[in-house]
């Protein structure tokens, strides 16, 4: 497996952009020749490059099935500048590269009820996923967390779409209004499947609420888009196969980085371990995976790999690349 954007990338063109909250913008894109974009189901994310050669990943945010592709767009302080890039540099009219959508974060066509968690700007691709449920005439409760009302993008046309399958929790409004994802799945019907996305604490509490709760783990779906990882550890070899270039990976230093050096070259934009682009099959030996993007089951295989952050439980690391 090898999750790398697609090389045939769709030159686009913001049609329109409007500023939702002081630190959040929708942009809505179109081919700039015209022509027709891929379809995409909800769940799916785009790649953003820009001038700079910067990529990154953003969730499709509006209804599948319609002619344009909605992003909703942190303005983070602590991001890495791609955010930042694109709210300075992005205006109506303006034209910028987008891959074709990819979606690794799926709805269960077999899910008796759904439970949609977005926290701050991770509720983009919620809202695509309650279109979607509600377009299919399935059940589903859309659950929003927000700091403060004041923050929350989106809020009057979820309002409008959802009408009270919308339920808003802000944190100003003290504790009784706050989530409660364990009891949310305790009290579910069997069948019940529950996503979420957000800030990296906030997705780690929700699922780990969740398995507390004994929802199995088939039926929690998340996607990071951002992550703190430590990257750091005991130095190992690493054999690049298709080349034979072998590496010493040393304990401050990334797979990626040590292969680069080398001059081999590995597919990499988020360098956290969430985007899946570096992903590579292992050969031999042993991961010691560090990434979000993996399932528990694909960890458990241990025939893949993100190079941009894990490391090796064994001396070695034989890699498909």
């Amino acid at each position: 497996m090898n999750s790398t954007i697609t090389e045939n990338t769709i030159n686009a063109r913001v049609l329109r952009r409007e500023d939702q909250t002081g630190d959040i913008a929708a942009f809505e894109l179109a081919a700039a020749d015209g022509s027709p974009l891929p379809a995409f189901e909800a769940g799916a994310h785009i790649d953003v490059i820009l001038a700079s050669g910067l990529i990154r990943q953003y969730s499709l945010s509006n209804a599948p099935g319609d002619s344009v592709y909605r992003l909703g767009i942190l303005n983070d302080p602590n991001s890495r500048g791609g955010s930042r890039q694109i709210h300075e540099s992005l205006r109506e009219g303006s034209e910028v590269r987008i891959s074709a959508p990819r979606n690794h974060f799926p709805l269960d066509p077999k899910a008796r009820h759904s439970l949609l968690i977005g926290g701050g700007i991770g509720i983009t691709p919620m809202i695509a996923m309650a279109y979607a449920l509600k377009a299919a005439d399935l059940s589903f409760e859309l659950h929003y967390c927000c700091r403060s009302e004041s923050r929350a993008a989106f809020l009057e046309e979820l309002k409008r779409e959802f009408g009270p399958r919308l339920l808003l929790h802000f944190d100003d409004a003290g504790d009784a209004n706050l989530v409660d994802p364990k009891g949310l799945c305790q009290s579910a019907e069997a069948g019940t499947h529950l996503y979420v996305c957000g800030p990296t604490g906030f997705m780690d509490w929700v699922i780990e609420q969740a398995k507390a709760a004994g929802m199995p783990k088939g039926s929690i779906h998340f996607e990071y888009f951002s992550a703190e990882v430590e990257t750091g550890g005991e130095a190992f070899e690493v054999v690049a196969a298709q080349s034979g270039v072998r590496v010493q990976v040393g304990a401050d230093q990334t797979i990626a980085q040590a292969l680069k050096a080398a001059g081999v070259k590995v597919e990499m934009y988020c360098e956290q371990g969430v985007c899946g682009s570096c992903i590579c099959d292992v050969l031999e030996g042993i991961p010691d995976h560090r990434d979000h993007f993996l399932s528990e089951e694909e960890r458990e295989d241990n025939d893949q790999i993100a190079p941009c952050c894990s490391r090796a439980q064994t001396p070695r690391l034989v890699l498909d690349i």
